[in-house]
């Protein structure tokens, strides 16, 4: 089964970026997450949005 939910150095790992900055990221809102009694998780769908803003935002410049 395809997991759904990522922790945050999973999430991070995946970007290929710091945990640091995906918290930041998260902070600002550029990336969703969800918390489960207390734990953060990253949806892998919060991944794939955040790359096509990107992409776009890149095809746009």
């Amino acid at each position: 089964m395809t997991r759904l939910l990522l922790t945050v150095p999973e999430a991070a790992e995946a970007l290929a970026i710091s945990r640091s900055k995906l918290y930041q990221l998260l902070a600002t809102g550029a990336v969703s997450s969800i918390r489960i009694d207390g734990s953060r998780r990253i949806p892998v769908a919060a991944l794939t949005d955040y790359i096509t803003h990107l992409t776009r935002k890149e095809v746009a410049v």
